[in-house]
């Protein structure tokens, strides 16, 4: 029987990039360190990036998904 606890967020950095509120979320599944980023607005809260091997990786690619939405 499978036991484990709940995954929830555990956000090591926030930041305003684009109008969005990025949150890095930082867990770790079987001892390897993995990292996503939750993307939130006024009207929604969305995974910008589901998985990212690094903090630095996880804000580079959060950015470029931000910077996809942009609209001047």
């Amino acid at each position: 029987m499978l036991t484990s606890l709940p995954d929830y967020p555990r956000i090591i950095l926030s930041f305003t990039y684009r109008g969005w509120k990025l949150e890095i979320d930082q867990s770790e599944i079987e001892g390897k360190v993995m990292y996503a980023v939750w993307a939130n607005d006024a009207k929604s809260s969305v995974v910008a990036v589901p998985y990212a091997p690094t903090r630095a990786i996880a804000i580079r690619r959060a950015k470029q998904w931000a910077d996809r939405r942009f609209v001047l």
